[in-house]
């Protein structure tokens, strides 16, 4: 039995809603970790960050090599990943964090 297609929309909108949430709940966790860090107080180009950012999402996805990106390596290379950061903060979708 096929789905009508209002079913259908019904169901790809409740999940658009849940993804823009997951989304939300993202950007907020890695903003406040940012903030943390001291990133808000610092002038950085988006597209600058955003390439420290993509270099440090290499080095935890383990495209880099030696690294595995679990929590034993968690502690050696962030600190050269953040110092690697010349001076905003970019956020895939919605361009906040």
């Amino acid at each position: 039995m096929k789905k009508p297609t209002s079913k259908i929309r019904n169901e790809i909108a409740k999940l658009q809603e849940q993804l823009k949430a997951a989304e939300t709940r993202d950007a907020e966790r890695l903003g406040r970790i940012a903030l943390r860090v001291g990133l808000g107080e610092m002038k950085i180009e988006e597209a600058e960050l955003q390439t420290a950012f993509e270099a440090l999402a290499k080095r935890f996805r383990g495209d880099q090599g030696n690294t595995t990106g679990g929590k034993k390596g968690a502690g050696d290379g962030i600190g050269s990943a953040s110092t690697a950061v010349p001076s905003g903060t970019a956020q895939g979708s919605s361009g906040e964090a």
